[in-house]
């Protein structure tokens, strides 16, 4: 496809994405002090999908967005609410991101790249969160989703969330020095992560997010020193199931990163599934009005059983 042609169509799905209303959650649960450590929950929707049954399968949703404070978990309540809809209890987790500006009150934020370009992510804070977050979250979602079996928690997460649900995942086979390092592996069914910045050398080299990598990390001088604490692909093998979600036309993270991650798991023994969607960029896997988002939530409940 020739590249204003492309652009064009990345344009219109973004745009998709987009124009959904902020759904609102049925609960919110502060899992720290800070304003942004909060999880929203969204109740399962009867009659539909795992719903149906007396106890619902637990999707735990980390937002994307380059790690950047302009981009919010508002974004995703959509995807929250379809993954409700379709009978899956939802947690839906919000973190620390680089800079300070805060959507006003009602809105959903800019999408991805078209707002102020602010530093990607805290250092260590939204390691710190994520890891309280999960930590936090049986309790949380004991108290918030009674109809939730949390026997069965898939973990999700889209772009720099994906990023984020590898690396939650992966805690287990931290550096033995790693302050959020666990003794066991997190108790998950899987991770679907959706075109995740899942390798970060690669994202570096191609540019991802306009060198987000590099700033999650904080700075060229710390990107070497601290990758092995923070880069999934670095973090393996996990031995819980992954399935990584791609668009081959995904212009923001390009298929590239997620083969990288797949590769390396591959070299370590584990084998990760890649699910790649033909003519798909990177918003619909997010966006309830597409096709993308079906085969998303498919993924998820495979896990799930």
């Amino acid at each position: 496809m020739p590249d204003d042609a492309a652009a064009a169509r990345a344009a219109a799905e973004e745009a998709s994405a987009f124009s959904h209303a902020p759904v609102v959650p049925d609960a919110t649960a502060a899992y720290g002090d800070h304003p942004d450590q909060v999880i929203d929950f969204y109740v399962p929707r009867p009659g539909r999908g795992p719903g149906a049954a007396p106890a619902s399968p637990l999707v735990v949703v980390l937002h994307g967005g380059a790690w950047r404070a302009a981009h919010d978990r508002r974004h995703v309540t959509p995807f929250a609410d379809h993954l409700a809809r379709r009978g899956f209890a939802v947690a839906c987790v919000e973190y620390r991101r680089g800079g300070t500006p805060r959507v006003p009150a009602g809105g959903a934020g800019p999408a991805p790249g078209t707002g102020p370009v602010l530093p990607a992510g805290r250092w260590p804070d939204t390691f710190d969160d994520v890891a309280a977050a999960l930590d936090a979250l049986p309790a949380l979602a004991r108290a918030a989703l009674p109809r939730a079996d949390l026997r069965r928690t898939v973990l999700t997460g889209h772009s720099a969330g994906g990023h984020l649900a590898l690396w939650a995942a992966a805690r287990h086979v931290l550096p033995a020095d790693a302050p959020w390092r666990t003794d066991e592996p997190a108790p998950l069914r899987g991770v679907v992560a959706l075109a995740p910045i899942a390798d970060l050398a690669v994202a570096t080299r191609l540019n991802v997010c306009g060198d987000a990598s590099v700033q999650l990390l904080g700075g060229h001088g710390a990107f070497a020193e601290r990758r092995p604490y923070a880069d999934p692909a670095l973090l393996l093998p996990t031995g819980i199931a992954t399935t990584l979600v791609q668009g081959r036309a995904d212009r923001v993270v390009p298929q590239a990163v997620a083969e990288s991650y797949a590769d390396a798991a591959a070299d370590a023994g584990e084998a990760v599934g890649l699910t790649l969607l033909e003519d798909t960029g990177h918003f619909p896997l997010i966006d309830p009005a597409a096709g993308a988002c079906a085969v998303v939530a498919e993924e998820i409940a495979r896990l799930a059983r």
